[in-house]
Protein backbone atom coordinates (compact mmCIF):
# COMPACT_ATOMS: atom_id res chain seq x y z
CA UNK A 1 0.00 0.00 0.00
CA UNK A 2 1.26 3.47 -0.88
CA UNK A 3 2.23 5.78 1.91
CA UNK A 4 -0.31 8.41 0.84
CA UNK A 5 -3.29 6.02 0.83
CA UNK A 6 -5.72 5.80 3.71
CA UNK A 7 -5.21 2.74 5.87
CA UNK A 8 -8.37 1.29 7.45
CA UNK A 9 -9.21 -1.73 9.58
CA UNK A 10 -12.29 -3.92 9.65
CA UNK A 11 -13.92 -5.41 12.77
CA UNK A 12 -11.36 -8.21 12.90
CA UNK A 13 -8.49 -5.70 12.89
CA UNK A 14 -7.21 -6.59 9.44
CA UNK A 15 -5.92 -3.83 7.19
CA UNK A 16 -7.69 -3.19 3.88
CA UNK A 17 -7.62 -0.58 1.16
CA UNK A 18 -10.75 1.56 1.05
CA UNK A 19 -12.80 1.96 -2.13
CA UNK A 20 -11.48 4.67 -4.39
CA UNK A 21 -13.80 7.27 -5.85
CA UNK A 22 -12.72 9.62 -8.64
CA UNK A 23 -13.98 13.18 -8.99
CA UNK A 24 -13.61 15.18 -12.20
CA UNK A 25 -13.69 18.82 -11.14
CA UNK A 26 -12.04 20.74 -8.31
CA UNK A 27 -14.66 23.44 -7.74
CA UNK A 28 -16.69 24.06 -4.60
CA UNK A 29 -18.94 21.04 -5.08
CA UNK A 30 -16.09 18.73 -6.02
CA UNK A 31 -14.02 19.77 -3.00
CA UNK A 32 -16.99 19.41 -0.61
CA UNK A 33 -17.88 16.00 -2.04
CA UNK A 34 -14.28 14.83 -1.75
CA UNK A 35 -14.04 15.98 1.87
CA UNK A 36 -17.25 14.16 2.79
CA UNK A 37 -16.09 10.99 1.02
CA UNK A 38 -12.78 11.07 2.90
CA UNK A 39 -14.62 11.52 6.20
CA UNK A 40 -16.76 8.49 5.32
CA UNK A 41 -13.76 6.26 4.71
CA UNK A 42 -13.34 6.45 0.95
CA UNK A 43 -10.11 7.08 -0.91
CA UNK A 44 -10.52 10.10 -3.19
CA UNK A 45 -8.62 10.90 -6.35
CA UNK A 46 -9.25 14.08 -8.35
CA UNK A 47 -8.94 14.36 -12.09
CA UNK A 48 -7.84 17.84 -13.08
CA UNK A 49 -6.56 19.60 -16.19
CA UNK A 50 -3.97 21.24 -13.92
CA UNK A 51 -2.86 18.60 -11.36
CA UNK A 52 -0.20 20.92 -9.92
CA UNK A 53 -2.84 23.37 -8.65
CA UNK A 54 -4.13 21.37 -5.70
CA UNK A 55 -3.77 23.71 -2.74
CA UNK A 56 -7.51 23.93 -1.99
CA UNK A 57 -8.22 20.20 -2.22
CA UNK A 58 -8.99 18.32 1.01
CA UNK A 59 -6.07 16.79 2.83
CA UNK A 60 -5.68 13.07 2.15
CA UNK A 61 -6.87 13.18 -1.45
CA UNK A 62 -4.76 12.75 -4.57
CA UNK A 63 -4.86 14.78 -7.78
CA UNK A 64 -3.71 13.71 -11.24
CA UNK A 65 -4.71 13.98 -14.87
CA UNK A 66 -8.17 12.86 -15.93
CA UNK A 67 -6.95 9.76 -17.73
CA UNK A 68 -4.82 8.53 -14.83
CA UNK A 69 -7.47 9.34 -12.23
CA UNK A 70 -10.14 7.46 -14.17
CA UNK A 71 -8.03 4.29 -14.12
CA UNK A 72 -7.87 4.30 -10.30
CA UNK A 73 -11.62 4.18 -9.58
CA UNK A 74 -14.77 2.43 -10.76
CA UNK A 75 -17.11 5.27 -9.76
CA UNK A 76 -16.38 8.67 -11.31
CA UNK A 77 -18.23 11.84 -10.28
CA UNK A 78 -18.40 14.36 -13.11
CA UNK A 79 -18.52 17.69 -11.25
CA UNK A 80 -17.99 20.01 -14.21
CA UNK A 81 -20.42 22.07 -16.29
CA UNK A 82 -21.86 20.66 -19.50
CA UNK A 83 -19.88 23.17 -21.56
CA UNK A 84 -16.68 21.41 -20.44
CA UNK A 85 -17.78 17.83 -21.22
CA UNK A 86 -15.72 17.83 -24.43
CA UNK A 87 -12.65 16.24 -22.86
CA UNK A 88 -14.69 13.17 -21.85
CA UNK A 89 -15.02 11.90 -25.41
CA UNK A 90 -11.24 11.42 -25.55
CA UNK A 91 -11.45 9.33 -22.37
CA UNK A 92 -14.13 6.98 -23.72
CA UNK A 93 -11.84 3.97 -23.64
CA UNK A 94 -10.64 4.73 -20.09
CA UNK A 95 -14.22 5.17 -18.84
CA UNK A 96 -15.59 2.02 -20.46
CA UNK A 97 -17.61 -0.02 -17.96
CA UNK A 98 -17.28 2.61 -15.23
CA UNK A 99 -20.07 4.38 -13.36
CA UNK A 100 -20.27 8.07 -14.31
CA UNK A 101 -22.26 10.15 -11.82
CA UNK A 102 -23.47 13.37 -13.40
CA UNK A 103 -24.03 16.08 -10.77
CA UNK A 104 -24.47 19.04 -13.12
CA UNK A 105 -27.34 21.53 -13.37
CA UNK A 106 -28.28 24.20 -15.89
CA UNK A 107 -28.80 27.93 -15.45
CA UNK A 108 -32.35 27.83 -16.84
CA UNK A 109 -34.91 25.42 -18.23
CA UNK A 110 -34.94 24.39 -21.87
CA UNK A 111 -31.35 25.44 -22.40
CA UNK A 112 -30.56 22.20 -24.27
CA UNK A 113 -32.72 19.74 -26.21
CA UNK A 114 -31.63 16.85 -23.99
CA UNK A 115 -30.59 16.49 -20.37
CA UNK A 116 -26.94 16.76 -19.35
CA UNK A 117 -26.91 13.14 -18.24
CA UNK A 118 -28.27 11.90 -21.59
CA UNK A 119 -25.72 14.04 -23.39
CA UNK A 120 -22.98 12.53 -21.21
CA UNK A 121 -24.26 9.05 -21.98
CA UNK A 122 -24.03 9.84 -25.68
CA UNK A 123 -20.45 11.14 -25.30
CA UNK A 124 -19.32 8.04 -23.39
CA UNK A 125 -21.69 5.32 -24.65
CA UNK A 126 -19.93 2.40 -22.94
CA UNK A 127 -20.02 3.96 -19.49
CA UNK A 128 -22.94 3.57 -17.08
CA UNK A 129 -24.30 7.07 -16.46
CA UNK A 130 -26.27 7.85 -13.30
CA UNK A 131 -27.82 11.23 -12.57
CA UNK A 132 -27.48 11.97 -8.85
CA UNK A 133 -26.43 14.51 -6.21
CA UNK A 134 -27.51 17.47 -8.38
CA UNK A 135 -30.15 18.44 -5.79
CA UNK A 136 -27.56 18.41 -2.98
CA UNK A 137 -25.62 21.59 -2.28
CA UNK A 138 -22.00 21.92 -1.29
CA UNK A 139 -23.22 23.11 2.11
CA UNK A 140 -25.24 19.92 2.59
CA UNK A 141 -22.13 17.88 1.85
CA UNK A 142 -20.04 19.88 4.31
CA UNK A 143 -22.63 19.54 7.08
CA UNK A 144 -23.09 15.85 6.40
CA UNK A 145 -26.81 16.22 5.70
CA UNK A 146 -27.57 17.33 9.24
CA UNK A 147 -28.50 20.95 8.53
CA UNK A 148 -29.78 20.72 4.96
CA UNK A 149 -31.60 18.50 2.46
CA UNK A 150 -30.79 14.84 3.16
CA UNK A 151 -32.43 13.24 0.11
CA UNK A 152 -30.43 12.24 -2.96
CA UNK A 153 -32.56 11.78 -6.06
CA UNK A 154 -31.05 9.58 -8.75
CA UNK A 155 -31.93 7.94 -12.04
CA UNK A 156 -30.19 5.72 -14.57
CA UNK A 157 -30.57 2.77 -16.93
CA UNK A 158 -28.29 0.36 -15.05
CA UNK A 159 -29.50 -1.13 -11.78
CA UNK A 160 -26.04 -2.16 -10.57
CA UNK A 161 -24.63 1.32 -11.21
CA UNK A 162 -27.52 2.96 -9.37
CA UNK A 163 -27.03 0.62 -6.43
CA UNK A 164 -23.39 1.65 -6.13
CA UNK A 165 -24.42 5.31 -6.04
CA UNK A 166 -27.10 4.49 -3.46
CA UNK A 167 -24.47 2.84 -1.27
CA UNK A 168 -22.24 5.90 -1.51
CA UNK A 169 -25.13 8.25 -0.69
CA UNK A 170 -26.12 6.20 2.35
CA UNK A 171 -22.54 6.04 3.59
CA UNK A 172 -22.44 9.85 3.42
CA UNK A 173 -25.52 10.08 5.66
CA UNK A 174 -28.11 10.73 2.95
CA UNK A 175 -31.21 8.85 1.87
CA UNK A 176 -31.48 7.86 -1.78
CA UNK A 177 -34.63 7.86 -3.90
CA UNK A 178 -34.63 6.15 -7.28
CA UNK A 179 -36.62 8.15 -9.85
CA UNK A 180 -36.35 5.60 -12.66
CA UNK A 181 -34.49 5.54 -15.96
CA UNK A 182 -32.14 8.16 -17.36
CA UNK A 183 -35.12 9.79 -19.09
CA UNK A 184 -36.00 11.30 -15.72
CA UNK A 185 -32.70 13.21 -15.68
CA UNK A 186 -34.28 16.28 -17.28
CA UNK A 187 -36.85 16.40 -14.48
CA UNK A 188 -34.13 16.10 -11.83
CA UNK A 189 -32.12 18.87 -13.47
CA UNK A 190 -35.16 21.16 -13.38
CA UNK A 191 -35.74 20.67 -9.64
CA UNK A 192 -32.95 23.04 -8.45
CA UNK A 193 -34.33 25.71 -10.80
CA UNK A 194 -37.74 25.70 -9.13
CA UNK A 195 -38.29 28.45 -6.58
CA UNK A 196 -40.69 27.24 -3.87
CA UNK A 197 -43.06 25.41 -6.28
CA UNK A 198 -45.52 24.45 -3.52
CA UNK A 199 -45.56 28.03 -2.23
CA UNK A 200 -46.53 29.75 -5.47
CA UNK A 201 -50.29 29.35 -5.18
CA UNK A 202 -50.41 30.21 -1.45
CA UNK A 203 -48.15 33.23 -1.99
CA UNK A 204 -50.29 34.44 -4.87
CA UNK A 205 -53.42 34.06 -2.75
CA UNK A 206 -51.77 35.93 0.13
CA UNK A 207 -50.59 38.77 -2.12
CA UNK A 208 -53.97 39.16 -3.81
CA UNK A 209 -55.86 39.04 -0.50
CA UNK A 210 -53.51 41.53 1.11
CA UNK A 211 -53.76 43.94 -1.81
CA UNK A 212 -57.55 43.73 -1.98
CA UNK A 213 -58.10 44.17 1.78
CA UNK A 214 -55.54 46.99 1.96
CA UNK A 215 -57.19 49.03 -0.80
CA UNK A 216 -60.59 48.25 0.71
CA UNK A 217 -59.71 49.64 4.15
CA UNK A 218 -57.71 52.46 2.54
CA UNK A 219 -60.85 53.54 0.70
CA UNK A 220 -63.03 53.32 3.80
CA UNK A 221 -60.72 54.81 6.42
CA UNK A 222 -58.53 57.28 4.52
CA UNK A 223 -60.00 58.24 1.15
CA UNK A 224 -63.54 58.48 2.49
CA UNK A 225 -62.49 60.84 5.32
CA UNK A 226 -60.48 62.94 2.91
CA UNK A 227 -63.31 63.29 0.40
CA UNK A 228 -66.27 63.74 2.75
CA UNK A 229 -64.76 65.49 5.79
CA UNK A 230 -61.50 66.91 4.46
CA UNK A 231 -59.50 65.07 7.16
CA UNK A 232 -56.02 63.73 6.48
CA UNK A 233 -55.81 60.27 8.06
CA UNK A 234 -53.00 58.99 5.87
CA UNK A 235 -50.74 58.45 8.90
CA UNK A 236 -53.01 55.55 9.90
CA UNK A 237 -51.73 53.49 6.98
CA UNK A 238 -48.58 52.42 8.81
CA UNK A 239 -50.15 50.86 11.93
CA UNK A 240 -53.94 51.07 12.02
CA UNK A 241 -54.63 49.91 8.47
CA UNK A 242 -51.88 47.30 8.55
CA UNK A 243 -53.33 45.92 11.77
CA UNK A 244 -56.67 45.53 10.04
CA UNK A 245 -55.25 43.86 6.96
CA UNK A 246 -53.06 41.26 8.70
CA UNK A 247 -55.73 39.59 10.91
CA UNK A 248 -58.24 39.54 8.05
CA UNK A 249 -55.79 37.84 5.69
CA UNK A 250 -54.73 35.46 8.46
CA UNK A 251 -58.29 34.37 9.24
CA UNK A 252 -59.28 33.95 5.59
CA UNK A 253 -56.18 31.91 4.79
CA UNK A 254 -56.69 29.73 7.85
CA UNK A 255 -60.22 29.09 6.59
CA UNK A 256 -58.84 28.22 3.16
CA UNK A 257 -56.78 25.46 4.81
CA UNK A 258 -59.93 23.65 5.90
CA UNK A 259 -62.37 24.54 3.14
CA UNK A 260 -60.99 22.00 0.59
CA UNK A 261 -61.32 19.20 3.15
CA UNK A 262 -65.00 19.95 3.68
CA UNK A 263 -65.58 20.26 -0.08
CA UNK A 264 -63.85 16.91 -0.58
CA UNK A 265 -66.15 15.37 2.04
CA UNK A 266 -69.24 16.58 0.23
CA UNK A 267 -67.82 15.39 -3.12
CA UNK A 268 -67.21 11.92 -1.71
CA UNK A 269 -70.70 11.94 -0.24
CA UNK A 270 -72.18 12.92 -3.59
CA UNK A 271 -70.10 10.40 -5.57
CA UNK A 272 -70.71 7.63 -3.06
CA UNK A 273 -67.07 6.51 -3.27
CA UNK A 274 -63.61 7.64 -2.28
CA UNK A 275 -62.06 6.23 -5.44
CA UNK A 276 -63.28 8.88 -7.86
CA UNK A 277 -60.62 11.42 -8.62
CA UNK A 278 -61.02 14.96 -7.32
CA UNK A 279 -60.99 17.88 -9.79
CA UNK A 280 -57.48 19.12 -10.54
CA UNK A 281 -58.12 22.51 -8.90
CA UNK A 282 -59.23 20.83 -5.67
CA UNK A 283 -56.35 18.39 -5.78
CA UNK A 284 -53.84 21.22 -6.15
CA UNK A 285 -55.56 23.19 -3.41
CA UNK A 286 -55.38 20.30 -0.96
CA UNK A 287 -51.68 19.77 -1.64
CA UNK A 288 -50.77 23.31 -0.57
CA UNK A 289 -52.76 23.50 2.69
CA UNK A 290 -49.65 23.38 4.83
CA UNK A 291 -48.21 26.40 3.05
CA UNK A 292 -51.52 28.25 3.38
CA UNK A 293 -51.53 27.56 7.10
CA UNK A 294 -47.95 28.70 7.65
CA UNK A 295 -48.60 31.94 5.76
CA UNK A 296 -51.74 32.47 7.82
CA UNK A 297 -49.68 31.98 10.98
CA UNK A 298 -47.13 34.52 9.75
CA UNK A 299 -49.88 37.11 9.25
CA UNK A 300 -51.20 36.23 12.70
CA UNK A 301 -47.79 36.92 14.21
CA UNK A 302 -47.70 40.30 12.49
CA UNK A 303 -51.14 41.09 13.92
CA UNK A 304 -49.90 40.26 17.44
CA UNK A 305 -46.78 42.40 17.06
CA UNK A 306 -48.71 45.36 15.67
CA UNK A 307 -51.25 45.05 18.47
CA UNK A 308 -48.51 45.20 21.11
CA UNK A 309 -47.32 48.62 19.89
CA UNK A 310 -50.78 50.23 19.98
CA UNK A 311 -50.47 51.62 23.55
CA UNK A 312 -47.21 53.45 22.75
CA UNK A 313 -48.42 55.07 19.54
CA UNK A 314 -48.48 58.87 19.56
CA UNK A 315 -51.98 58.94 18.06
CA UNK A 316 -53.38 56.64 20.78
CA UNK A 317 -51.70 58.54 23.61
CA UNK A 318 -52.95 61.84 22.16
CA UNK A 319 -56.54 60.56 21.90
CA UNK A 320 -56.42 59.15 25.45
CA UNK A 321 -55.04 62.33 26.97
CA UNK A 322 -57.50 64.50 25.04
CA UNK A 323 -60.42 62.41 26.23
CA UNK A 324 -59.31 62.50 29.87
CA UNK A 325 -58.79 66.28 29.72
CA UNK A 326 -62.25 66.74 28.19
CA UNK A 327 -63.80 64.75 31.06
CA UNK A 328 -61.99 66.91 33.61
CA UNK A 329 -63.04 70.15 31.91
CA UNK A 330 -66.67 69.07 31.69
CA UNK A 331 -66.58 67.59 35.20
CA UNK A 332 -67.86 64.25 33.92
CA UNK A 333 -67.22 60.70 35.09
CA UNK A 334 -66.39 57.76 32.88
CA UNK A 335 -69.05 55.19 33.79
CA UNK A 336 -68.08 51.55 34.09
CA UNK A 337 -69.85 49.45 31.43
CA UNK A 338 -70.24 45.86 32.58
CA UNK A 339 -71.33 44.66 29.15
CA UNK A 340 -68.34 46.27 27.48
CA UNK A 341 -66.08 44.71 30.10
CA UNK A 342 -67.41 41.24 29.29
CA UNK A 343 -67.06 41.90 25.59
CA UNK A 344 -63.44 43.14 25.81
CA UNK A 345 -62.30 40.35 28.10
CA UNK A 346 -63.98 37.73 25.92
CA UNK A 347 -62.50 39.33 22.81
CA UNK A 348 -58.96 39.19 24.18
CA UNK A 349 -59.44 35.71 25.64
CA UNK A 350 -60.66 34.26 22.32
CA UNK A 351 -57.75 35.91 20.53
CA UNK A 352 -55.13 34.59 22.94
CA UNK A 353 -56.52 31.05 22.95
CA UNK A 354 -56.93 31.04 19.18
CA UNK A 355 -53.40 32.29 18.57
CA UNK A 356 -51.97 29.79 21.07
CA UNK A 357 -53.60 26.88 19.24
CA UNK A 358 -52.56 28.45 15.93
CA UNK A 359 -48.92 28.33 17.05
CA UNK A 360 -49.40 24.69 18.11
CA UNK A 361 -50.66 23.85 14.62
CA UNK A 362 -47.60 25.50 13.12
CA UNK A 363 -45.22 23.62 15.42
CA UNK A 364 -46.77 20.22 14.67
CA UNK A 365 -46.45 20.87 10.93
CA UNK A 366 -42.65 20.90 11.27
CA UNK A 367 -41.18 17.61 9.98
CA UNK A 368 -39.14 17.07 13.15
CA UNK A 369 -42.35 17.21 15.21
CA UNK A 370 -44.83 15.57 12.84
CA UNK A 371 -42.47 12.61 12.34
CA UNK A 372 -42.71 11.87 16.07
CA UNK A 373 -46.52 11.71 15.98
CA UNK A 374 -48.58 8.78 14.81
CA UNK A 375 -51.35 9.34 12.29
CA UNK A 376 -54.11 9.59 14.89
CA UNK A 377 -52.20 12.16 16.95
CA UNK A 378 -51.36 14.23 13.87
CA UNK A 379 -54.96 14.15 12.65
CA UNK A 380 -56.25 15.13 16.08
CA UNK A 381 -54.01 18.20 16.18
CA UNK A 382 -54.38 19.31 12.57
CA UNK A 383 -58.08 18.51 12.22
CA UNK A 384 -59.82 18.65 15.61
CA UNK A 385 -57.69 21.37 17.17
CA UNK A 386 -57.51 23.10 13.79
CA UNK A 387 -61.26 23.58 13.65
CA UNK A 388 -61.28 24.72 17.28
CA UNK A 389 -58.63 27.28 16.33
CA UNK A 390 -60.77 28.48 13.45
CA UNK A 391 -63.81 28.69 15.73
CA UNK A 392 -61.93 30.71 18.37
CA UNK A 393 -60.48 33.11 15.81
CA UNK A 394 -63.90 33.57 14.24
CA UNK A 395 -65.43 34.26 17.66
CA UNK A 396 -62.60 36.73 18.29
CA UNK A 397 -63.58 38.60 15.11
CA UNK A 398 -67.29 38.57 15.99
CA UNK A 399 -66.53 40.06 19.39
CA UNK A 400 -64.35 42.69 17.75
CA UNK A 401 -67.19 43.82 15.52
CA UNK A 402 -69.89 43.36 18.17
CA UNK A 403 -72.83 45.51 17.03
CA UNK A 404 -71.01 47.67 14.48
CA UNK A 405 -72.95 46.05 11.66
CA UNK A 406 -76.13 47.62 13.10
CA UNK A 407 -74.81 51.17 12.81
CA UNK A 408 -75.57 52.91 9.50
CA UNK A 409 -72.43 55.05 9.92
CA UNK A 410 -70.32 51.89 9.63
CA UNK A 411 -71.30 51.54 5.96
CA UNK A 412 -69.16 54.17 4.28
CA UNK A 413 -70.04 54.54 0.62
CA UNK A 414 -72.25 51.46 1.16
CA UNK A 415 -69.12 49.45 1.97
CA UNK A 416 -69.49 47.19 5.05
CA UNK A 417 -66.74 47.14 7.69
CA UNK A 418 -63.74 45.09 6.64
CA UNK A 419 -64.13 42.63 9.52
CA UNK A 420 -67.46 41.52 8.04
CA UNK A 421 -65.68 40.45 4.86
CA UNK A 422 -63.26 38.33 6.87
CA UNK A 423 -66.13 36.37 8.41
CA UNK A 424 -67.60 35.09 5.14
CA UNK A 425 -65.18 32.24 4.40
CA UNK A 426 -64.71 30.99 8.01
CA UNK A 427 -68.47 30.98 8.58
CA UNK A 428 -68.97 28.97 5.40
CA UNK A 429 -66.30 26.47 6.49
CA UNK A 430 -67.73 26.09 10.00
CA UNK A 431 -71.29 25.62 8.69
CA UNK A 432 -70.15 22.99 6.18
CA UNK A 433 -68.17 21.21 8.88
CA UNK A 434 -71.17 21.33 11.21
CA UNK A 435 -73.21 19.58 8.52
CA UNK A 436 -70.52 16.94 8.00
CA UNK A 437 -70.28 16.05 11.71
CA UNK A 438 -74.01 15.55 12.18
CA UNK A 439 -74.49 11.84 13.03
CA UNK A 440 -76.36 10.83 9.87
CA UNK A 441 -73.90 12.56 7.51
CA UNK A 442 -70.80 11.60 9.48
CA UNK A 443 -71.80 7.93 9.44
CA UNK A 444 -72.09 7.93 5.65
CA UNK A 445 -68.82 9.80 5.09
CA UNK A 446 -66.96 7.46 7.47
CA UNK A 447 -68.25 4.37 5.63
CA UNK A 448 -67.19 5.84 2.28
CA UNK A 449 -63.68 6.62 3.56
CA UNK A 450 -63.43 3.06 4.86
CA UNK A 451 -63.98 1.72 1.34
CA UNK A 452 -67.75 1.41 1.01
CA UNK A 453 -69.12 2.35 -2.41
CA UNK A 454 -72.64 3.20 -3.44
CA UNK A 455 -73.83 1.03 -6.30
CA UNK A 456 -73.61 2.75 -9.68
CA UNK A 457 -71.28 5.53 -8.43
CA UNK A 458 -67.91 3.90 -9.12
CA UNK A 459 -65.75 5.98 -11.43
CA UNK A 460 -65.59 4.81 -15.01
CA UNK A 461 -61.85 5.48 -14.91
CA UNK A 462 -61.35 3.00 -12.09
CA UNK A 463 -59.86 3.64 -8.70
CA UNK A 464 -57.37 6.42 -8.32
CA UNK A 465 -55.08 6.48 -5.32
CA UNK A 466 -54.43 10.16 -5.92
CA UNK A 467 -57.19 11.01 -3.44
CA UNK A 468 -55.78 8.91 -0.63
CA UNK A 469 -53.82 11.68 1.07
CA UNK A 470 -55.25 13.02 4.35
CA UNK A 471 -58.34 15.15 3.90
CA UNK A 472 -58.26 16.80 7.35
CA UNK A 473 -61.97 17.45 7.01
Amino acid sequence: MNSDSVAMTDLSGKMYKPETVCIFGTGDFGRSLGLRLLQSGYSVVYGSRDPKNSLLLPKGSKVMTHAVAACDAHVVFVAVQREHYGFLSSLASDLEGKVLVDVSNNLKRGLYPESNAEYLSRLVPRAMVVKAFNTISAWALQSGGLDANRQVLLCGDHADAKQQVVDIAQSLGFTALDRGSLRAAAELEDLPLQLFPLWRLPLNIAICLTAFIFFYVLTRDVIYERVTNGKDNAFRIMISLANKVFPIVSLVMLSLCYLPGTLAGFLQLYNGTKYRRFPDWLDRWMLCRKQLGLLALAFGFLHVLYTLVIPIRYYVRYRTNAYVISLVKDNKTYEFDNTMSWRCDSYYSMGILGFGLFVLLGITSLPSVSNSLNWREFRFVQSKLGYITLLLCTAHTFLYGWNKFLRPASYRWWMPPAYMLSLVVPCVVLILKLILITPCIDRSVTRIRQGWERQGKTSANGRDTKTNYPLIA
